[in-house]
């Protein structure tokens, strides 16, 4: 939804220090009911596949999916589209080592009632973890990765991780990578099997 996109690299540009004036615009013109704030560009790719592969087009539905570029932009976010600013109703994902950077941000910014929820690494474990490393593999291999993870996988420096250890570092190794297979993961989850926080993060907005 071409609105929803212009409404996004708006709100982008106001927290990096533009004028605000173009994104109230448009969040009353596309309009804008909610905005997900997330960490970065995977978390999207997963959010917005899981939410298509249950129907769903959350543009189409007032609700904007916003990568924020770090878990420490938050309270500067925050305030430009909550209770200070838009006050629209926000929500996302945060990793379990930034939790404190999102409860802080949001008490700043009035906004602490809302629904945020917390992934246990980050977003990337969550999916691997409810797939399986097995089945990852397979997808790795689907998607022609199979010998890049190979070569990965023979480094000294993965001996004595965890088989989901090593294919979440192996997601992280190029530019890139963990934005695809955000969106392959988040596709492959059949019924019932998507991350406690990415389902309640759907069923939120």
């Amino acid at each position: 939804m071409a609105d929803m996109d212009a409404f996004r690299q708006a709100v982008t540009a106001w927290a990096a220090g533009g004028p605000g004036g173009p994104a109230r615009d448009l969040a009353a013109r596309v309009p804008v009911r909610a905005v997900v704030l997330l960490e970065g560009p995977s978390d999207a790719a997963a959010v917005d596949a899981l939410a298509a592969s249950r129907g769903r087009d959350l543009a189409a539905e007032g609700v904007c999916v916003l990568p924020m570029g770090g878990a420490m932009s938050i309270g500067r976010f925050a305030g430009l589209l909550g209770p200070p600013g838009l006050d629209l109703r926000l929500t996302g994902l945060c990793d379990e080592a930034e939790r404190g950077y999102y409860t802080r941000g949001l008490e700043r910014a009035g906004a602490t009632g809302q629904g945020f929820f917390v992934c246990a690494a980050d977003l990337e474990d969550e999916l691997i973890r409810a797939l399986g490393p097995a089945r990852v593999a397979e997808l790795v291999e689907a998607e022609g990765d199979l010998r890049p993870l190979q070569t990965f996988l023979h480094q000294p420096a993965q001996r004595g991780r965890t088989p989901g250890q090593r294919l979440r570092r192996f997601l992280g190794t190029k530019k890139g990578r963990k934005i695809h297979y955000g969106r392959v993961l988040a596709e492959a989850l059949g019924p019932g099997r998507a991350p406690e926080p990415l389902d309640r993060l759907l069923a939120e907005v």
